[in-house]
């Protein structure tokens, strides 16, 4: 998995999760929700995302190996 396919993952789970709890806890949790779109808004123009940033520093590849470099592992 790489990094942009982890941050998608993680903001799809992100708003799920906001939006069930705000229908079934309190509806503040859909604060949340904006958060992390205007972290994606914010993104697009600046190229620069928090968890972007933890991602890498967990290790997630930037990019999938080539199939030269997957022959060479």
């Amino acid at each position: 998995m790489t990094i942009e396919s982890a941050l998608r993952l993680i903001a799809g789970v992100f708003v799920i999760a906001s939006v069930l709890l705000g229908m079934f806890v309190d509806t503040r949790f859909l604060w949340f929700t904006v958060f992390v779109g205007a972290n994606l808004v914010q993104s697009s123009f600046t190229g620069w995302c928090p968890m972007m940033t933890i991602l890498r520093k967990l290790g997630v590849p930037d990019r999938r190996p080539t199939a030269d470099e997957a022959v060479r592992a």
